[in-house]
Formats: C-alpha cells, sequence, structure tokens
C-alpha cells in the first residue's frame, strides 16, 4: 500500500475544530514544546482505524513517509501502524527500524502510545539492550529522556522496577513539566504494584523531587498520606 493513500485518508477525517483544538492541546505558541509541530485535526481513534486496517499492507520504505512526515497525526499513524506490525509478530525488524527513526516520535502523545508497547517491551524481552534507555535518558532531547523513562512501563508492568527508578533518579533534576509529569506517572504505576518502593524512593529523593513528580507520585495515597508527603514529613 502506499503511503499516499493514507495520507489522503487521514486528510478525509481532519476538520478544522479539531486542528484548532489539537494545536492549542500540544501547546504549539511561539517557544512552546511543540511550536514547529503541524497538526491537521484529526482524533487519535480514526488515526488507530486506519493503521489497524492497513498495518499488513505497508512496506517499510513506504511507512517512512509516515513516521517522517511533518504533520503530527500523519506520523502518529505511522508509529501506530508499527506498534500493530509488532505485536503480529514481527518483533526484531519492527524494533529494529524504530530505533533508527526514534527521532519521529517528537512529542508526549507519540512516544507514550507507541514506545513502550514496541522499544520497551522488546528491551524488556532482551536486556542486553538495557543500556540503550540508560544511553537514552543522558540525551539533551527533550523527546529521547522521555523515551527513556516512558519505555520502563513495560519492566513496571512485569513487576520489574530498577529501570524505571534508575532513570527517574537521572532525570530529577531536568528542568522540563513533561519530564517531570513522566517520571511522575511512572512512580504512580510502581506504587500501584509496590507502593514501599516508591514511599522509599519518595523519601530519599524528596530535596531533588519537582513538585509536579511529587504530586503525580503520589495519586494513589490516601489524603492524610499525601498531605504528609507533600509537606515532607514521613
Amino acid at each position: 500500500m502506499h503511503a499516499n493513500i493514507i495520507i489522503d485518508e487521514l486528510k478525509s477525517f481532519a476538520t478544522e475544530d479539531r486542528r484548532k483544538t489539537n494545536e492549542w492541546f500540544f501547546k504549539t505558541g511561539k517557544g512552546q514544546y511543540s511550536e514547529h509541530d503541524q497538526f491537521i485535526g484529526v482524533r487519535v481513534p480514526q488515526t488507530r482505524q486506519v493503521a489497524k486496517r492497513v498495518f499488513k499492507d505497508i512496506s517499510f520504505a513506504e511507512l517512512g513517509k509516515l513516521i517522517n512526515h511533518p504533520t503530527h497525526e500523519i506520523r502518529h499513524c505511522g508509529l501506530i501502524i508499527l506498534v500493530n506490525k509488532y505485536q503480529s509478530g514481527d518483533e526484531k525488524n519492527v524494533f529494529e527500524y524504530y530505533l533508527k527513526n526514534i527521532s519521529s516520535a517528537n512529542n508526549w502523545d507519540l512516544v507514550d502510545t507507541t514506545i513502550p508497547h514496541v522499544i520497551g517491551d522488546y528491551i524488556y524481552h532482551h536486556q542486553d539492550q538495557l543500556s540503550l534507555l540508560f544511553d537514552l535518558s543522558q540525551s539533551t532531547d527533550l523527546w529521547k529522556k522521555r523515551i527513556a523513562i516512558v519505555a520502563t512501563f513495560a519492566f513496571i508492568k512485569q513487576g520489574k522496577f530498577n529501570p524505571t527508578l534508575i532513570i527517574s533518579k537521572t532525570l530529577l533534576d531536568d528542568s522540563h513539566d513533561l519530564i517531570h509529569k513522566a517520571i511522575g506517572w511512572m512512580l504512580r504505576e510502581v506504587y500501584k504494584k509496590d507502593e514501599a518502593v516508591v514511599k522509599l524512593f519518595l523519601r530519599e529523593n524528596y530535596s531533588q523531587l519537582p513538585r509536579t513528580t511529587l504530586r503525580y507520585a503520589i495519586e494513589r495515597m490516601n489524603e492524610n498520606e499525601r498531605l504528609s508527603y507533600l509537606k515532607g514529613e514521613f
């Protein structure tokens, strides 16, 4: 299947109202994190619908025209196609292809909806590759750092928390709110499985914790305990 057919179908779903909503939601104003991203106004369920229908019929060569496209929703469709291909049994080829095109995951939703299911899952099953996540966490690129922490969701689901804790510690001094939120989100996911692990991490690193990270991490605590952690009273 040619990429242009998929692009035309996605464009057929686009609306001006949705484009404006997406531009507002993803912060495309001057100096904001999506300043240079482009939107046409397609909803995620429509994007997923297209990806699910075509993933078996598109080659990696044609897929590259999607995941490297300047339009956000078209890139997203391409990356969701990669998830579908990966989950259909082509793990190694998809992982290697995604890794070569990792710069295509250059917004938080593109990272969050695809990275754990491909990069994270593959590395969990091939832990000799774990250093890739540690290397990404040392990057100066916002999205590569978010990729590093969000990929560990695949480990959390299997009850393995060390990669999350190590990368969280590495990123605690990061200045970007999207990293603060991602760390807090992953710590909250760990908390669902092992409260003690997260409580210890929060106590040991309290002086470094961004406030947003702390608030995300403690969402599942009861109110009294949550207030105590907000005050640093353990």
